[in-house]
């Protein structure tokens, strides 16, 4: 491909990518929806137009990388803690059942291998903590009771995902599964997360005085890509994969994340908020070109949509994806109506669920036909949900007294909440 070629195929993502986002949004679905549909129309699926190359992938990896800097950016370990054991057994229960259930299903019942199963089950355990916040934002639900459980247990979700991303990332690499291979990702994981917030939070102090001495604008922005890439080339020398680092490096520059010797590392909140926003643009460019890239890389022609393996694979995997989660939530002693709410909320797999499968892919362990029906079911699972959310929430208000929290009736001349929760 020459340079002019691919300076075309660039814009035509961008371009698709944002347009099919905003429809999207404006239908009531998660962009991410939309982002995906723009590569299936772009890729072999439809028009045929852009085959994803070695370039485009090099740019979708950043996308990964920055993508995960956003959600560990983003978390707040704090609100994990404050909501204490139901956000733990929501959590937990919805990140083992379904994994267990996927893979049970996967190897006894359609009989794949073990590392196979092992990448079903770990697609069906996230939760896209991003997709469910924004639809509790703006319903102004994101300080109730519900959201906050929701909060927390997504928080620990993403935690245990990266683990898990990181155990599946090794198998692949070394092509099986052993007992010292997953002892030593496990121990470079500790090593890593006990290096990499001390690190970050000492670079952080040096960019923070660089920049208040600076004239020059971008330095925030320049630092933090870099910051990234260099945690991502440390995990891989440490043997974990690159993707932990961009999630360690967020996590760390979180102005919500804390240390036990946190004493001498003082967080900065308007440092992390001035993070924050001068990044978000720079995510917003190339997460995107990620999302294309898996629809570029299914091609929906190669499967065979009379076989009965693709629909009673999307069916079950459907089923153990929804009633994973939603076990953890049913546990809680909360009222059956938040119950049902937070067993909602924590279904959409979204991003990080379509990570697991493009890792799957990439490393050659899922044919098309698997690959497909783990993208029908992230893509189910994203979309449904907040349309659900809506419809609980709004019968809600129709049953308190069309109030903005369930079980209460609105004051007389009392406004409702604004989208964005204020």
């Amino acid at each position: 491909m020459d340079t002019s070629t691919f300076f075309l195929y660039l814009l035509i993502i961008l371009i698709t990518a944002r347009l099919f986002a905003e429809i999207a949004v404006h239908l009531g679905a998660p962009a991410v929806i939309g982002e995906l549909a723009a590569g299936i129309l772009l890729g072999p699926s439809l028009l045929g137009w852009i085959e994803p190359n070695e370039t485009i992938r090099y740019l979708a990896e950043i996308g990964i990388l920055l993508l995960l800097f956003e959600v560990g950016l983003d978390t707040d370990i704090r609100k994990l803690l404050n909501t204490g054991r139901s956000s733990a057994l929501v959590a937990l229960v919805g990140f083992i059942l379904p994994f267990v259930l996927g893979f049970l299903i996967a190897e006894l019942l359609f009989g794949l291998p073990t590392l196979v199963s092992l990448f079903v089950g770990g697609a069906l355990t996230a939760t896209s903590i991003g997709i469910t916040m924004r639809v509790l934002i703006d319903l102004g639900q994101r300080s109730s009771r519900e959201g906050q459980i929701v909060l927390g247990a997504a928080v620990l979700d993403d935690v245990l995902g990266v683990v898990l991303l990181a155990l599946l990332y090794e198998f692949s690499v070394a092509g099986g599964i052993t007992l010292a291979n997953t002892g030593k990702v496990l121990v470079f994981i500790l090593l890593f997360f006990l290096i990499a917030p001390v690190a970050a939070r000492l670079i952080s102090v040096l960019i923070r005085h660089v920049d208040s001495a600076s004239d020059l604008p971008g330095l925030i922005p320049t630092a933090m890509v870099s910051l990234v890439l260099f945690f991502a080339w440390l995990a891989h020398a440490m043997g974990a994969p690159e993707l932990l680092g961009g999630f360690a490096a967020g996590l760390a520059l979180s102005r919500r994340f804390f240390l036990p010797f946190g004493i001498a590392l003082h967080t900065q909140p308007e440092f992390s908020m001035r993070i924050e926003a001068q990044m978000r643009p720079i995510i917003q460019l190339f997460t995107p070109i990620f999302f294309v890239t898996v629809g570029l890389s299914l091609n929906l022609h190669e499967v065979d949509w009379s076989s009965a393996f693709i629909w009673s694979f999307f069916f079950l995997f459907l089923l153990a994806a929804v009633a994973g989660k939603f076990s953890g939530a049913l546990l809680t002693r909360e009222p059956m109506r938040q119950r049902i709410i937070i067993g909602v909320a924590m279904i959409p797999r979204g991003e990080v669920g379509l990570i697991f499968a493009e890792l799957g892919r990439t490393s050659g362990i899922f044919d098309n036909e698997v690959y497909a029906g783990m993208i029908m079911v992230i893509a189910f699972t994203t979309l449904l949900p907040p349309f659900l959310l809506k419809i609980l929430y709004r019968d809600g208000r129709a049953d308190a007294g069309d109030s903005g929290v369930p079980g209460t009736k609105k004051p007389p001349g009392e406004g409702g909440l604004r989208g964005d929760g204020s």
